[in-house]
């Protein structure tokens, strides 16, 4: 799954701890989101579309792998 979370983040100019912070998970998971080593939940999947004020699929789309 690709996602726009460090371009997001960039636009806002938070840290990943920050992000982490305001969706209830650690910096450790947004980084293995970023690096597109971790698959979100749809609930955590719909708070980071929550926090950047996006539909989840501006933020997140599938690959073809997936």
């Amino acid at each position: 799954m690709k996602n726009i979370i460090h371009v997001e983040r960039a636009i806002r100019r938070i840290t990943q701890a920050e992000l982490a912070a305001a969706v209830g998970v650690s910096r450790q998971t947004i980084n293995a989101l970023e690096a597109s080593k971790y698959v979100p939940s749809v609930v955590l999947a719909m708070k980071i579309a929550n926090y950047f004020e996006k539909p989840v699929e501006a933020i997140f789309e599938l690959g073809e792998e997936d």
